[in-house]
């Protein structure tokens, strides 16, 4: 089988290097792979949102099944184009991905599903949102509707600060068209985590679940990122938790959407979080995480290709899905200043010695080949990933393999699964 990765990112490298390892895949291409991605993947020149070329170029490639990584072509109707072509690919329609282009529609599933999720209003308006706000006379969180890279919700602590907030989102326009309608729902409290399942339509198959860092520094301080690092497993869901999570979230989102004329196929991601009062669902994606996707296929043993394929094509139910008993840690590693501004082209050492330790993986992320030597491409660079028998050791080896990689302005947290450790 011949598979295309859309995407070039430490997701995409993850996805190529699983896809790389399966024994149902004879050969993986991508588009404008990073440094990484291109020494397992054949390179395709056209970016990853260019839907039209793509399309065309599948046929010519003698692509068997794509696999979507992020969520932009996802939402522009990647996956629908192809199947006007006849190619099985691994995400959902651009209708089924408004669960993640969307706050709205997503908040609105939830209620039609009755999945436990915040008390929310939608806005168009800063007048309405903020009489929202001062009737629940605490501080609330604020999320454009739309897209806004991962960067669209802002967490208040006080009415004030959300007020502020929604000017800064509605008014202002912060973050663009995005923001031309708004979310404003209650605060919960509680350790966050991720479980990411693959559904093809009907069948639900977990991933192990997740945990993702988003702030930028050490002891969650700091700005909001696209993920510092991550773990799995995570030891606050126990085997009846998880199970709970699968038949009062997944199923549930599932089969509203499939009642709506709406069936959902991909990776389904519900972000979660652990109140008081039970589990409560904070967002969904419509594609694996970045970088919870990293340590989940570190521990995937069973068959990517046949897998991803059998989930394109509505036949999930024929599959087993296992996973290395072992936990997972990921060490994002970035450039300088990173979620602010950053400089480009730094020259990175020690990716031989770091990937040459046992059961460490060096996933790439903003990554290019310049003049014979990798250098930085973006905020993001790379995912060092390990494998150990407990959650303390496959840290400990982590930490290991990334202190062996330098470039200049290099940071990483240092904190890295200590909430379980």
């Amino acid at each position: 089988m011949r598979v295309l990765v859309v995407g070039n990112g430490g997701r995409e490298h993850a996805l190529s290097l699983a896809l790389h390892r399966s024994e149902s895949t004879s050969a993986v291409f991508a588009t404008r792979p990073n440094a990484g991605m291109a020494t397992i993947a054949e390179p395709v020149d056209l970016a990853p949102t260019d839907v039209s070329s793509i399309v065309a170029a599948c046929p010519q490639l003698g692509i068997d099944l794509v696999v979507v990584g992020p969520e932009a072509p996802l939402v522009a109707g990647l996956t629908d184009r192809l199947a006007d072509v006849g190619i099985p690919a691994l995400g959902p329609s651009a209708a089924a991905a408004q669960l993640e282009g969307s706050k709205r529609f997503a908040k609105d599933i939830m209620r039609d599903a009755g999945i436990p999720t915040a008390d929310y209003g939608a806005f168009q308006t800063a007048e309405s949102a903020k009489a929202f706000v001062r009737d629940h006379g605490a501080g609330m969180v604020v999320k454009a509707d739309g897209l806004a890279a991962g960067k669209g919700v802002l967490v208040c602590d006080t009415v004030a600060e959300t007020l502020a907030a929604i000017d800064h989102v509605l008014s202002d326009r912060t973050f663009g068209d995005a923001g031309a309608e708004i979310i404003v729902e209650e605060r919960l409290t509680g350790p966050e985590l991720s479980v990411i399942a693959l559904v093809d339509g009907e069948t639900v198959a977990a991933f192990p679940a997740s945990r993702d860092h988003k702030r930028a520094f050490d002891g969650d301080e700091g700005p909001n990122t696209g993920g510092m690092g991550a773990f799995s497993p995570v030891p606050q869901i126990d085997d009846a938790l998880m199970q709970q999570t699968i038949e009062q979230v997944l199923k549930p989102t599932a089969k509203t959407l499939g009642n709506k004329g709406i069936p959902y196929q991909g990776f389904l991601y519900a972000g979660l979080m652990l109140t008081p009062d039970g589990i409560r669902v904070l967002e969904f994606n419509c594609r694996m995480g970045d970088p919870e996707c990293q340590p989940l296929l570190a521990r995937l043993t069973s068959d990517a290709g046949s897998l991803f394929y059998a989930t394109a094509t509505g036949r999930l139910a024929e599959q087993n899905i296992t996973f290395d008993d072992r936990s997972s840690v990921c060490v994002v590693l970035t450039s300088g200043g990173y979620p602010g501004p950053y400089t480009k082209g730094m020259p990175i050492t020690g990716l031989d010695a770091a990937g040459a330790l046992e059961h460490v993986e060096v996933i790439h992320a903003g990554t290019r080949q310049e003049g014979g030597k990798i250098v930085t491409n973006g905020g993001r660079v790379l995912g060092v990933t390990a494998l150990g028998d407990t959650i303390q050791a496959a840290t400990r080896r982590a930490y290991a393999a990334a202190d062996q990689i330098h470039f200049e302005g290099v940071q990483m947290r240092r904190d890295i699964a200590a909430s379980v450790l």
